[in-house]
């Protein structure tokens, strides 16, 4: 893996998100410390953006409206700068995403909810690090939840009364777990 770039010199951090208010509350936290962002949304945005600029950090959301997968926008930020730090961010972590996304580039894979702080320490283990230090941080019952119910609805096609019954719950009960909470 690449070292970090200078952080003097090089602090231009690309984030690609379709949430626009994550997008722009972790863009804010970030140009607090000091770093210059860019916010794209689509893998087109950040064709665009890479036609003028060279970003030395990247975050990127693994889900992107529609079927898009951040996987791709790994794939382009690595080839146009192979030094680039890319962090990958998802509520729906897998150990395949994960392995897949590190094959492409990414130099970490991080859970969602994660931070500024834990974003910001996986620029700077990029080589990798026995001791990290595992976090205490609990997934909420909630969350868990929402994470099964988006797996399976993946695997059954977003076909909903397929995932309903998998989960053994009344379709009409998904449905309204679906309207508070949209799948992206």
């Amino acid at each position: 893996m690449p070292a970090p770039p200078d952080t003097e010199t090089a602090r231009l951090l690309l984030i690609v998100e379709d949430d626009a208010a994550f997008a722009r509350t972790l863009g804010r936290s970030f140009e607090r410390r000091d770093y210059t962002v860019l916010l794209a949304a689509s893998l087109g945005e950040v064709a665009e953006l890479l036609k003028t600029h060279t970003p030395d950090y990247a975050v990127v959301d693994l889900k992107l409206n529609g079927d898009a997968s951040g996987l791709a926008c790994v794939q382009t930020l690595h080839t146009h700068n192979d030094a680039m730090l890319i962090v990958v961010l998802t509520g729906f972590a897998s150990i395949a995403t994960a392995v897949e996304a590190i094959k492409l580039g990414a130099c970490h894979y991080l859970a969602k909810p994660s931070n500024t702080d834990d974003i910001e320490a996986a620029f700077k283990h990029v080589a990798g690090a026995g001791d990290i230090e595992l976090t205490n941080r609990a997934t909420s019952l909630k969350t868990l939840e929402w994470e099964r119910i988006h797996e399976t609805l993946a695997e059954t096609g977003f076909n909903i009364s397929e995932t309903a019954r998998r989960l053994g719950m009344h379709r009409r009960t998904l449905a309204r777990k679906l309207d508070k909470q949209r799948v992206k």
